[in-house]
């Protein structure tokens, strides 16, 4: 399993009835839980599977930025 390096952004969502998880350096990863903790086991699992199917199409990772800055 990858070591998040990647920022996240984790919110409940009422309308899903879970936690979501965005990582908005890899365009539309993300995951959901019933939890905070299943929420973060996800998307570390979405996270890898984003990755290895980048390297397939040979795409280009994007390397993690750290804390990012919104308007």
């Amino acid at each position: 399993m990858s070591d998040i390096k990647y920022e996240l952004i984790i919110y409940w969502s009422t309308q899903d009835d879970a936690f979501v998880v965005e990582v908005p350096e890899l365009a539309g990863c993300k995951a959901d839980g019933e939890t905070y903790e299943e929420a973060i086991v996800n998307v570390r699992l979405v996270i890898d599977d984003w990755i290895e199917t980048a390297i397939g199409l040979g795409r280009e990772i994007p390397k993690p930025k750290g804390k990012l800055m919104y308007a």
